[in-house]
């Protein structure tokens, strides 16, 4: 019993991950014209810095947890700056809603790829349920509309396609590396803030944020969905439902659209409605042993043979 509500515990400090990716859009158009390695850097030293207070707060050593053997940190560096790497680079090469769908497979894989972890069972509703919530993504995405793949845009297709494989692996990798700390994660951050200046620096022209606004939504953005989000995301893959996060993950492109209309940037419509009941019945059906598990019996009353 302990032991379930402790997976349910982590599953929801795991989709608290999902609830700040949904402020993504919003934050980083609030952000102004900041390049987007640029913005990685900014968003990822702001994460590091958080990290290094909270351990000093608590009196710990930050060495304790970058002492992480080299596989760790491949997983963990890979995971975080090769998902940003690739998903900017498909976005260089190929249309933004083609480019951003097929980037948005990892939570379908990461449904798949659980089946490969010791102890984990994949039914036919993780599936189901993650299939829905694909098809709602893609409504979100395409607005209703036609999906047309060009061969001209081959090379930004494969790259989104090694962005979802990597977040889908590192997600799922994860959990076979349970034994290492959460904390360790602000080591990650702090070496892809270095490799996101390096690729700035190579790429791009450096645009600083304008006024009060453009700085704050930076800030917020290093806070939760490009920063703090990686923490509970990390702790909840290695202790949570990892296919329930999996399936639940679609809702942040909903999330998103849903707090688009309501600042004024973006309609409600049909689509937007359908996308929603896909999302949602996707995720409560992938989740449906976690919701929906009986309850334990009580144990029958002895009678005092006195």
């Amino acid at each position: 019993m302990e032991q379930s509500k402790a997976r349910l515990r982590a599953t929801a400090i795991g989709f608290s991950a999902v609830l700040m990716w949904a402020t993504l859009a919003l934050f980083t158009a609030l952000s102004g014209k900041v390049p987007p390695f640029q913005l990685l850097a900014m968003c990822f030293l702001v994460a590091t810095v958080i990290a290094c207070g909270f351990w000093l707060v608590r009196g710990q050593n930050p060495l304790a947890y970058m002492r992480q053997p080299p596989l760790v940190w491949l997983l963990g560096v890979g995971g975080l700056f090769g998902y940003h790497f690739f998903y900017f680079l498909a976005l260089r090469n190929a249309p933004a809603v083609e480019a951003g769908l097929i980037a948005y497979l990892w939570p379908l894989l990461i449904v798949v790829f659980s089946a490969l972890l010791p102890g984990e069972r994949l039914r036919w509703f993780h599936i189901a349920g993650a299939v829905l919530g694909l098809g709602g993504a893609a409504l979100l995405v395409t607005r209703g509309e036609t999906l047309e793949l060009d061969p001209r845009y081959s090379f930004g297709y494969l790259a989104a396609c090694v962005c979802a494989l990597t977040w889908s692996s590192y997600s799922v990798l994860s959990r076979r590396f349970g034994s290492v700390p959460t904390e360790a994660v602000g080591g990650f951050c702090a070496v892809t803030a270095v490799l996101g200046a390096v690729c700035h620096l190579a790429f791009e022209q450096t645009v600083w944020p304008d006024g009060t606004l453009e700085w704050a939504a930076v800030l917020l953005l290093g806070l939760g969905p490009v920063g703090g989000a990686f923490f509970t995301w990390d702790y909840g893959v290695k202790r949570g439902d990892i296919q329930a996060l999996g399936a639940s993950s679609y809702a942040a492109p909903l999330l998103s659209t849903l707090l688009l209309i309501l600042v004024g940037l973006a309609p409600f419509t049909f689509v937007v409605a359908l996308a929603c009941l896909l999302i949602v019945g996707g995720a409560v059906l992938a989740s449906k042993d976690m919701i929906f598990r009986p309850k334990p019996s009580p144990l029958p009353l002895v009678e005092d043979p006195s």
